[in-house]
């Protein structure tokens, strides 16, 4: 997959060449392209928002950068991404279906968002991280990208795909590692058993527990 982000700040993306998704970009089953809007601006100072018209508090980015930056990378088969409180909330099912795609477009706006011609013009998906605002697209970029790179074959194992939280509309259940007793804090004892039928039943019960107590909504939408 190629993933091409289009910003305003580029030094923004370091988190993307770390962990995982470093060794997604070094073994070739993603290829991450970082574009600083600005070198497209036709203006001589590289500026790249303005006031809104009609009036309002904060600058907007100007149309004319962002399209040409697009169509300096856009071909047949890119699917243009813009995060905004208006889009699809993000979940692991558009993870997923966003893992499909051979060639993914980031726009990230800044300031109070993008001037609407760019939406009109390029028809990105929108897509949403949550019910906040936040003061730029890069964090949530890198929250999209994240999400649907764990759902590339190679990436990360099945195996962690099908237990996590989410994965079967459950929160995941609590997990331990050494040492067995830390600050008088015990490891269950059925995890160190042996026997995993009770393990997996124990694991069964926590996450359905876990998700009754604190996400009780997710029952609902099986």
């Amino acid at each position: 997959m190629i993933i091409d982000i289009l910003t305003l700040f580029p030094e923004s993306f370091s988190y993307l060449n770390e962990s995982i998704l470093k060794r997604a970009q070094e073994s070739g089953l993603i290829n991450i392209n970082i574009i600083d809007i600005r070198d497209f601006s036709l203006d001589k100072h590289k500026k790249c928002d303005d006031y809104p018209f009609g009036g309002g508090a904060g600058m907007l980015m100007t149309v004319q950068p962002i399209y040409d930056a697009v169509q300096s990378v856009k071909k047949e088969n890119s699917k243009i991404i813009f995060a905004s409180p208006c889009g699809e909330k993000l979940s692991p099912a558009l993870g997923q279906e966003l893992s499909k795609e051979e060639h993914l477009i980031f726009i990230c706006g800044h300031y109070e968002g993008v001037d609407q011609r760019v939406i009109d013009l390029l028809k990105p998906k929108e897509i949403s991280v949550g019910d906040y605002v936040l003061t730029g697209g890069e964090l949530p970029t890198m929250v999209i990208i994240d999400c649907l790179a764990r759902f590339i074959d190679g990436v990360i194992s099945r195996e962690s795909l099908n237990e996590e939280s989410f994965s079967t509309n459950k929160l995941e259940y609590p997990q331990y590692t050494r040492p067995q007793v830390f600050m008088g804090l015990q490891v269950p004892e059925v995890l160190v058993s042996g026997n995993h039928q009770e393990v997996e039943k124990w694991r069964s019960e926590k996450s359905r527990q876990i998700t009754n107590e604190r996400r009780p909504d997710l029952n609902k939408e099986k």
